[in-house]
């Protein structure tokens, strides 16, 4: 009896781990569609985030680094593109779905809503959209190797 309540706790105190390492599938470097630029998802908190930190051309034909200059605040528009967060505030739900977050595009300077989803194959499905899901652009992108 006491082996099966030991064994019990175990499995129940090992449940939240399960699921952390689940969540954490997301976790390292990716390549946009294009792969002109390498986002890294990071843990930010009990949530999920992801910066630019690689570009293929990381410098206009000046040499001066690339700046977010369609941001619609101008006193952001001065800001490199390299290290900026793009992908904010995501939750793991489940079945491999990462929802309640944001992701900024630098080209045109908007922020959507966003969806993120690990396909079987390993590719993550990145949908933005603007109020509804239904709504909206899916790109995909590969992990880095």
């Amino acid at each position: 009896m006491k082996q099966i309540l030991s064994l019990l706790l175990f499995c129940l105190l090992s449940m939240p781990l399960w699921a952390q390492k689940e969540a954490d599938q997301i976790l390292g470097k990716w390549y946009n569609t294009e792969k002109s630029a390498q986002v890294e998802i990071y843990a930010c908190g009990d949530r999920y985030c992801g910066k630019i930190v690689w570009l293929k051309e990381p410098t206009y034909e000046d040499g001066t680094a690339k700046i977010d200059k369609n941001n619609p605040e101008e006193k952001l528009r001065s800001r490199a593109l390299m290290g900026l967060n793009l992908l904010t505030g995501f939750e793991y739900d489940e079945d491999n779905v990462w929802e309640d977050g944001e992701i900024y595009d630098p080209k045109e300077g908007k922020t959507y809503s966003c969806m993120l989803t690990l396909k079987p194959n390993g590719e993550l499905e990145v949908r933005g959209y603007v109020g509804f899901s239904l709504i909206g652009k899916t790109v995909i992108w590969t992990r880095v190797k």
